[in-house]
């Protein structure tokens, strides 16, 4: 027999076929999970450590639940591989998070075996919650599992529903995935309480005697779970030091255990299975799981890009020049550059220090960087905390990940003119991981928010700048948005020098058209303007470079020369930069030809950043092609 035919996996395509299996084939299955996840992901990038860590949890809930009839929700969903690929997908995972492919996310319109769509941390809670009191209003028995992981748990949201799972009693199976890290390793109260409820012997003993009671006496007397539960109850009492957090929230808690143990895994959620109320099962796990590089850097692993499957080396492209830095390094280069000039400064992240570079100066200057975890909401007010006493903060958040401290930037920073320099990191389309993470939103709904300065650099050096200029002066919340990926200039260490705020500058003069472009948009612009040239088209270029305040002095010039304008920006066209230069076309009684480029009015699924911006029409053939369109009729209209 080939060793095609004696795969457990080539014969597994949806959950329904893992009931005949035995433990045995399951634990096959499990290995052959995890090497195909390897072979994959190491041709075809994509998160790689946080999968490995839940082949046996994965295989161990789709034998033991009935899925989808019982609904699955994965926080996040970095490690929903393994789910992904038992369920339907395997055939097409080598499509995961590529142009017109499948998700690297759970989505619902993808699959049925996706409960719940996730992208963002700590919503599985819940999500989970509303789907079991769903359940108890229409008197449906069927279980509903929420994983999520200790990174995701430092959330505030991920609180908010445990506070509200306890009062609510619903049917629903709470599995704490513990591994000590998310993309960075997890820091605060929680990682220290969890490796303090890990290492107690004495109670996590105790605990497990009285489980082991609960099943003996259950067969024995009706009233059995009665009694356990006064048992559980004594045991708090007597260990009150040690009392449960979780158990304080009225969830009954389990573990922890080791989440490596499939047959220990299959057994225990066979009897919460028949548990009702709120539950939470406590596993340990290690992430990279069976790769010995991923397990031994987990940070580098989470996404490790493309990598040799036999050494486990990451593979680098080399060209002839250096390629110029990524944006996020030029960020954490700098601020390092300008904290050591001024003491007044720090910086702030929610547990991203090596995604956004903080850690450059974190290694550096530990004492003036705060990793607050995963908790968007308490960064940015945390960093309004400290710009009241003068310090002068650096909160560095995604920009998808900003939408979620909305209220904070104008609660507790705009109305009160604080000094907080948010830098929004992945401004724009972000590339493979689609519309959970693209940062498209940010300038439409920031720029509504009075006392705000936003601006977006056209390349690196002018990040530098912006970052310098923004830590000058008092000039209130000041927001900063910068792409994803590399910049233009190997050379971009330049000396700082100050941008006036709310000022543009202007790339090239012509007389045909004039195009606005905010951001490094700018660059495909340029490439445009060389190339209409040789047609006898000249292009007036304006980076715009501030969308709030915009330089009215520099409008009132564009629109009194030019009666065909175009704007680009690597963000959605509703409510963004385009619609505040109609805005201002229309308040001051100008009438021009004004084309709008950008993210268009819907969600955009996954692809690289280049297949993106071709998709929404703004990358150069797409800007010139609109450049043609208005200019061409202008010179025939003259002619006639």
């Amino acid at each position: 027999m080939s060793e095609e035919q004696n795969s457990i996996l080539q014969r597994i395509n949806y959950p329904s076929d893992l009931k005949g299996l035995t433990i045995d084939d399951l634990t096959r299955l499990c290995n052959e999970l995890r090497e195909f996840i390897i072979d994959v992901i190491s041709a075809n990038p994509g998160h790689l450590g946080a999968s490995l860590g839940v082949v046996e949890l994965t295989v161990a809930l789709h034998y033991v639940f009935n899925t989808p009839e019982d609904k699955l929700i994965w926080d996040v969903g970095h490690q929903a591989y393994p789910h992904k690929i038992l369920t339907g997908r395997k055939g097409v995972f080598h499509t995961n998070r590529k142009f017109n492919g499948i998700s690297g996310f759970p989505k619902m319109s993808e699959s049925e075996y996706d409960a719940f769509g996730t992208g963002h941390a700590s919503t599985s809670i819940s999500a989970g919650l509303g789907m079991a009191v769903a359940n108890q209003l229409k008197g449906i028995n069927r279980s509903v599992i929420a994983v999520i992981g200790d990174g995701s748990m430092t959330g505030g949201m991920a609180f908010e529903g445990l506070n509200n799972a306890g009062i609510a009693r619903a049917d629903l199976l709470l599995i704490l995935n513990d591994n000590n890290i998310a993309i960075d390793p997890n820091t605060g109260a929680l990682k220290e309480y969890l490796v303090d409820i890990t290492t107690s012997r004495t109670y996590n003993k105790m605990k497990n005697e009285v489980w082991q009671l609960l099943g003996k006496i259950n067969k024995i007397a009706p009233h059995a779970r009665d009694y356990a539960q006064k048992l559980e109850n004594g045991l708090k009492s007597m260990l009150i030091r040690q009392s449960n957090l979780f158990e304080t929230l009225n969830f009954r808690y389990f573990g922890p255990v080791d989440g490596h143990d499939l047959l220990h895994l299959v057994r225990i959620l066979s009897d919460l299975k028949e548990i009702r109320g709120p539950k939470l099962l406590h596993i340990l796990t290690k992430k990279g799981k069976g790769f010995l590089q991923a397990e031994q850097d987990q940070t580098t692993f989470h996404a490790p890009g493309l990598f040799d499957r036999k050494t486990g080396k990451i593979i680098v492209k080399h060209t002839e020049k250096p390629e110029p830095l990524l944006y996020q390094d030029v960020f954490g280069h700098t601020l390092l550059e300008l904290a050591r000039k001024n003491e007044g400064i720090v910086g702030i992240t929610p547990a991203m220090p090596s995604g956004c570079s903080m850690k450059i100066m974190m290694d550096i200057l530990p004492d003036r960087v705060f990793d607050v975890g995963i908790a968007e909401q308490h960064a940015v007010t945390f960093s309004a905390g400290l710009a009241t006493q003068g310090l002068i903060p650096f909160c560095n958040i995604y920009s998808s990940f900003m939408q979620r401290a909305y209220d904070q930037i104008i609660h507790d920073v705009a109305i009160q003119k604080l000094p907080v320099i948010l830098c929004l990191d992945r401004g724009g389309l972000v590339g493979q991981d689609g519309p959970t993470h693209h940062g498209v939103f940010d300038i439409a709904y920031m720029r509504c928010i009075p006392e705000i300065t936003i601006a977006s650099p056209m390349n690196e050096i002018e990040l530098r700048n912006l970052m310098y200029t923004a830590q000058l002066d008092n000039t209130g919340p000041f927001a900063i948005r910068y792409p994803r990926g590399r910049g233009m200039f190997s050379d971009w260490r330049k000396p700082f020098e100050k941008i006036p705020v709310g000022k543009a500058r202007t790339i090239s003069h012509g007389k045909d058209i004039a195009i606005l472009s905010l951001g490094h948009p700018g660059n495909f612009v340029t490439e445009v303007v060389e190339k209409l040239a040789g047609e006898d088209i000249t292009v007036e270029h304006i980076d715009m470079r501030f969308v709030k305040p915009l330089d009215e002095e520099c409008l009132h010039h564009i629109f009194k020369s030019f009666r065909n304008i175009i704007t680009v920006e690597d963000g959605t066209v509703t409510g963004g930069f385009g619609s505040a230069i109609l805005e201002f076309m229309s308040d001051n009684g100008y009438q021009a030809n004004v084309k709008r480029l950008g993210v268009p009015d819907h969600f955009i699924e996954q692809g690289t950043q280049k297949e993106l911006y071709k998709l929404c029409g703004f990358d150069a053939e797409g800007i010139y092609k609109a450049v043609k369109a208005m200019v061409k009729p202008a010179i025939l209209s003259k002619v006639g």
